[in-house]
């Protein structure tokens, strides 16, 4: 019992003396200035990304947030020179007014800019289709066959460099309507770039690949969906897009001259008004829409990589 007695006290005495107490002490300084630096490396470690990232989006910013600038700037500087021209802030008053209300409509020849963007698109989406439609497989067959490449290849050469608008009249004469004849020149101007870039495509494919085809003796149908397609698809992707901005292009010059709804009327109208401010704002609609097309084929084509 003494010896216990003595331990107990004794083990009293050394957790009670300086030493172990200072012992004690230092531990838990120790260990509370590890949990501090460890909580300053990690402050300092988010600080350091979030500084990165916003450095890397004023970056990303600046240099489009300067060339908007320097336009409205020049803008401004040409409309004090010429009263006519009405300046960004005239024109911005009279875009929050217009689309106030996009889709009002009060007869055919009196409708909101809404139903005018609405009616280009749908020409466009028409006129697109059917190029690609007729415009890709006749690429494919160019590309696969040497018979087809050189039958096209002047036919393409020839009317490739056309301008679009000088095919408006023979739509008009096969058509007998305006609204047919500008899904023509849509057509006919957009078939092109989807035409040559899949032929390119599907010519490039690996000479190999078609001797294994041959060893295998797969049909023309297996050739085409295991081989040609997936090869030819980045390139394809490619014309598809340069298209649409062609498309686009056309439709407002096209509009101008055969009337109709239509962003391409609505631009003339306002013009026969005298509406240079919604003339400024239809320049702004045609380029907002298209780099808008553009960006969603760019995406698009971005999933598939070039062989």
């Amino acid at each position: 019992m003494s010896a216990i007695s003595i331990s107990k006290e004794s083990l009293k005495v050394i957790m009670k003396s300086k030493k172990t107490v200072v012992s004690k002490g230092s531990a838990m300084a120790n260990t509370a200035n590890k949990v501090t630096t460890s909580d300053t490396a990690s402050t300092k470690q988010q600080s350091e990304k979030l500084g990165l990232k916003i450095h890397n989006s004023i970056k990303w910013l600046l240099p489009p947030a300067f060339g908007v600038l320097m336009m409205l700037a020049v803008w401004t500087l040409i409309s004090y020179q010429s009263p006519s021209l009405p300046g960004p802030l005239k024109t911005w008053h009279s875009a929050v007014e217009l689309f106030s209300d996009p889709f009002y409509n009060n007869g055919p020849n009196d409708m909101g800019v809404g139903w005018n963007i609405l009616n280009s698109l749908k020409r466009v989406a028409l006129g697109f289709g059917m190029a690609a439609l007729i415009g890709i497989p006749i690429g494919f067959i160019i590309g696969r066959f040497e018979f087809a490449n050189r039958m096209m290849a002047p036919v393409i050469s020839l009317l490739k460099p056309v301008s679009p608008l000088a095919w408006l009249p023979i739509g008009l004469l096969v058509f007998k309507a305006a609204n047919p004849a500008a899904i023509w020149v849509i057509f006919i101007s957009a078939i092109w770039p989807m035409i040559i870039n899949t032929a390119v495509g599907v010519s490039k494919v690996p000479q190999d690949y078609m001797n294994v085809a041959k060893v295998l003796n797969l049909s023309e149908w297996k050739i085409f969906t295991k081989i040609l397609f997936p090869f030819a698809l980045p390139y394809m992707m490619t014309g598809v897009r340069l298209s649409i901005g062609v498309a686009w292009l056309v439709i407002v010059a096209a509009e101008m001259l055969t009337g109709g709804v239509g962003i391409g009327f609505w631009v003339w109208d306002e013009w026969n008004n005298l509406n240079v401010e919604h003339i400024i704002i239809a320049i702004f609609i045609v380029g907002i829409v298209g780099l808008l097309l553009e960006l969603m084929l760019t995406q698009i084509a971005k999933r598939f990589s070039y062989e």
